[in-house]
């Protein structure tokens, strides 16, 4: 494995990426580390698709470790992947980033040097006098490429979004430690399609599955409704229509057509990667991908 010491497993949602990550690192000697940001949560396991019997004997990390409720970001990602990355490999194992979510990835596979940013209580001071639009104008001005749209919507996490923008701008960007990742990047594509199918078809699996019942619990459990919006499109409109405010049909349906949706949204961003010089070595998801993967890492360590 010289030519890269990490896999990188990418694909729209419901393409198969943590079964392939699986099999290759049952054959390679590998360890999985996750880039959802809803898998992170415990709890959240049927509307996050946290099926953690898909990983058999194959040790995971960067899922169910932290409660609900915690606001989870890209700072405390990149800290516990790096810690998780260098465990893996100070155990001779092999790294294989399954993702996910696309801002987690991105920070991984450009090497984001992210700082900590303490409380800023005179710029909050400050932004505390201005509007919703102003603020909102404010962050794109300091991060032209937001990813992370929902910073947008929540006041809260708005201001802290511009506390941290504002922060790494006055600290320079070598303070902060990103270990040497030299990733192999693969990602499985479906036709449009059949991509729609599996997508539907997933989304009522988890209904039987008991979804509507898992956000009932969490939110029983002490988190609001307004957190749960956050969590995703699944607890999102599943906590719409527990909340009165849609019906099932309409439920399923909205939810469908915004995974959907989203799906388009990663394919975008894939090909985005592409354009900016990434790498990426591009599966059949009708043909085993497995198969493909081997011949792919095959041909790498040939060169």
């Amino acid at each position: 494995m010289s030519a890269f010491n990490m896999l990188v497993i990418l694909g729209s949602t419901a393409s198969g990426k943590t079964k392939l990550a699986v099999d290759l690192a049952t054959l390679l000697n590998g360890e999985v580390l996750s880039a959802d940001s809803r898998q992170v949560y415990k709890g959240l396991d049927i509307g996050s698709g946290k099926d953690l019997d898909e990983y058999q004997n194959i040790p995971y990390h960067l899922i169910d470790i932290v409660e609900p409720g915690y606001e989870y970001n890209i700072f405390d990602f990149q800290r516990d992947f790096i810690s998780a990355f260098e465990d893996v490999t100070n155990r001779e194992k092999l790294p294989i980033l399954a993702g996910g979510s696309a801002l987690y990835v991105d920070s991984i596979i450009n090497g984001y040097r992210l700082i900590e940013v303490p409380r800023d209580q005179a710029l909050r001071d400050e932004l505390a006098e201005h509007s919703q639009e102003t603020l909102i104008s404010r962050l794109k001005s300091l991060k032209p490429n937001l990813h992370n749209t929902t910073d947008l919507i929540d006041r809260d996490r708005l201001v802290r979004a511009i506390e941290i923008a504002e922060g790494e701008q006055k600290t320079p960007e070598k303070s902060a430690y990103f270990p040497e990742i030299s990733p192999f990047i693969m990602a499985i594509q479906w036709q449009r399609d059949v991509v729609r199918k599996r997508i539907t078809q997933r989304l009522k699996e988890r209904m039987e599955q008991g979804l509507i019942e898992e956000v009932e619990q969490l939110n029983k459990q002490g988190v609001s409704w307004e957190t749960l919006n956050f969590y995703g499109l699944e607890y999102r409109f599943v906590a719409q229509y527990l909340q009165g405010n849609l019906n099932k049909n309409d439920m399923f349906q909205k939810l469908n057509a915004a995974i959907h949706q989203f799906s388009k949204k990663q394919d975008t961003w894939l090909r985005r990667l592409a354009k900016q010089g990434k790498k990426i070595h591009w599966l059949d998801g009708t043909q085993s991908t497995f198969e493909q993967a081997m011949q792919h890492l095959s041909t790498a360590n040939k060169r």
